[in-house]
């Protein structure tokens, strides 16, 4: 028997203050939620392993500096905004796109 645990296919597991409130937002077409006060780059690596894809490389990207001074998190609304996620608090409603396509990919890739 194995004792390995899989990796989860989320890049950050949570594992304290659970008890914040829930905030619902939708991220690549799919409603998700996660906890207030969280960024939105906390936000959705909570879902997924990534935050966006090089658009050089098409390598998945999960931020690099986490403090807003590199290019690394850029994501866009819905309405086609960008938006830095290291440094954009999380909010109720939010319609994030972390893909040019999200036909192509969904959560948790």
């Amino acid at each position: 028997m194995s004792t390995v645990t899989p990796l989860p296919f989320v890049q950050f597991v949570r594992v304290a203050e659970t008890a914040r409130a829930r905030v619902s937002f939708v991220l690549d077409g799919v409603e998700v939620e996660a906890l207030a006060g969280d960024t939105l780059l906390t936000a959705i690596l909570t879902q997924q392993r990534r935050v966006r894809r090089s658009e050089f490389s098409g390598a998945p990207r999960a931020g690099f500096c986490l403090i807003g001074a590199c290019q690394d998190c850029w994501v866009r609304c819905e309405d086609g905004t960008r938006l830095r996620a290291c440094s954009t608090p999380l909010r109720e409603g939010m319609r994030v796109l972390t893909q040019d396509n999200p036909d192509n990919e969904g959560i948790g890739k």
